[in-house]
């Protein structure tokens, strides 16, 4: 059995924050606020694979009102994520996914992402596509006010 999940996320981009996209440190005078880490592209993708595996999605599993996960590093979720699907007899077919910021160009930093981010989902590097995108200067994400992160995740279960 194969199954689709898509996730979503966005958060808000402020001076003298830290800028994590798919478990790696961007430098750049912006970064994401959120309550922990607001690495935008593995909320994304963690709501993709719960979507997928049937499962509550990311504020159920790790609500922003718990303390535990405050300022937690997002590729800590994501592994015990991994380990829910699994435990639910699912692996990771591949994983699309597009980050959308206007500035910093990130293309540079997409080898890095990917190696980081399959070496904890435990998948090949050639299943894990990231893109990256700009809003042409439009909207809050052109004014550099945001940032938001797209995935689409498939599973195979194991008969």
């Amino acid at each position: 059995m194969m199954k689709i999940g898509f996730g979503f996320d966005t958060h808000k981009l402020e001076d003298n924050r830290q800028l994590w996209l798919g478990g790696i440190l961007i430098p750049h005078p912006k970064g994401s606020v959120g309550h922990s880490d607001a690495d935008v592209l593995i909320h994304a993708i963690i709501d993709a694979l719960l979507g997928a595996a049937g499962l509550p999605d990311i504020g159920n599993q790790f609500p922003d009102t718990a303390e535990e996960f405050k300022g937690i590093d997002s590729k800590v979720l994501l592994a015990r994520t991994m380990e829910m699907i699994q435990n639910k007899g699912f692996s990771i077919g591949n994983i699309d996914s597009v980050i959308v910021l206007q500035r910093p160009k990130i293309s540079s930093h997409i080898p890095e992402m990917i190696k980081t981010l399959s070496g904890i989902l435990k998948i090949g590097e050639e299943q894990l596509s990231i893109k990256a995108k700009t809003s042409e200067n439009l909207g809050f994400i052109g004014r550099e006010e945001g940032v938001s992160a797209y995935a689409t995740v498939l599973l195979e279960k194991s008969s």
